[in-house]
């Protein structure tokens, strides 16, 4: 258990429970008296005085210590962890944001938070190209050695994971919700991929926290807080993605932004992006760039991304399978063989790296 002993975090646990405390104002409190511990010793006066709300007094004077166990018990399982603001593990990137959460809650390696990451977002029903693009941007970063973050949604959120963890790397998931539920709860499987490959969960919410609309913004910002910079892969022009985008500028980090046709609604907040002073984003060199990364793929990553088809068998079906979904009746059709065969040769084409699959049971090309 990362935070210090029990006693100390649960003062912690507490304060981080507290309505109307938020990461200022937490940061504030801890400035004024020193410790959490110290927050629950001052009397109604005094915490009146530093301007605290009647509801948030009458709080931390009978705090429900009953939620605080429920907390220690979650984080006494094996890969449960928390880290506290003053924890030396406590990502430094994060700490240094305008707002950071008090205390964040960690399934799976909490060394994975420290690691160089690029935030990627966007729509959560994105074109077929648009999904295609995240996973492929997110693979290659995985193989440039970087951590991919995103808020595990489904959509353009849900292909990056996938993505870096096809490129062998590092994910991170932010939730919106308390880590003692997944959210989608179709995506269990996937955040169990996350940690089983050195990634985590990552949340700012207790054990119980329910998946609210208001949850979503303070879950943005963590996701850009612990990036470099934050890559938008199609988003309307009314999205949670242009949110986390902004948030990422008041962070001082950079942004990023895949183009799009001026016919697609999904692409007209990263086209808006772009005009704002967003950098475009064509490929995962333009990212690398921006921050002298160039060149920094593992020689053993940049082996398996450029390994040459190792049968002819494969090469013939390949050149049937567009950047676009296409079906395994498309395949047959095309090339005559039997869905077998197809079948057969697709399995072999996917783990070699070279395409891969959607939920429609369709395939891609990678490159």
């Amino acid at each position: 258990m990362a935070g210090g002993c029990p006693e100390h975090l649960r003062y912690w646990l507490a304060l981080h429970r507290a309505p109307r405390v938020g990461g200022r104002a937490g940061r504030l409190l801890l400035e004024f008296f020193g410790d959490p511990q110290a927050v629950f010793a001052e009397s109604a006066a005094t915490l009146a005085e530093v301007g605290l709300k009647a509801e948030t007094i009458h709080w931390l004077q009978n705090p429900p210590w009953d939620a605080v166990e429920r907390d220690l018990r979650w984080l006494e399982t094996e890969g449960h962890h928390c880290l506290t603001l003053s924890d030396p593990s406590y990502p430094g990137l994060l700490r240094e944001i305008p707002d950071p959460p008090l205390m964040l809650f960690v399934s799976g390696k909490p060394d994975a938070l420290e690691c160089r990451q690029i935030a990627v977002v966007g729509s959560r029903n994105p074109s077929p190209s648009g999904e295609r693009m995240a996973r492929e941007l997110a693979r290659a970063l995985a193989f440039a050695g970087c951590g991919v973050t995103s808020g595990l949604a489904i959509g353009i959120d849900a292909a990056a994971h996938r993505g870096a963890l096809e490129g062998r790397g590092l994910t991170l998931a932010v939730a919106g919700t308390g880590l003692d539920q997944v959210y989608p709860a179709r995506h269990r499987a996937l955040a169990e991929e996350i940690q089983a490959a050195g990634g985590a969960l990552v949340s700012e919410f207790p054990v119980g926290t329910p998946p609210q609309a208001t949850n979503f913004p303070r879950r943005n910002r963590v996701i850009s807080g612990l990036a470099r910079g934050t890559l938008v892969v199609e988003a309307a022009l009314r999205s949670g993605s242009l949110i986390t985008a902004r948030l990422a500028l008041e962070q001082g980090r950079e942004v990023f932004a895949v183009p799009g046709s001026v016919n697609n609604p999904m692409a007209r907040g990263c086209n808006q992006l772009i005009k704002q002073g967003a950098k475009l984003v064509e490929g995962v060199d333009d990212i690398l760039e921006e921050f002298g990364w160039r060149g920094v793929i593992p020689d053993d990553r940049a082996a398996a991304e450029n390994r040459p088809l190792d049968a002819d068998e494969n090469v013939w079906l390949l050149k049937y399978i567009a950047y676009d979904p296409t079906s395994v009746d498309t395949l047959v059709a095309a090339t005559g063989r039997t869905p077998d065969a197809i079948l057969a040769t697709l399995l072999r084409l996917e783990l070699q790296g070279h395409i891969f699959s959607t939920s429609g049971g369709c395939y891609c090309r990678v490159k």
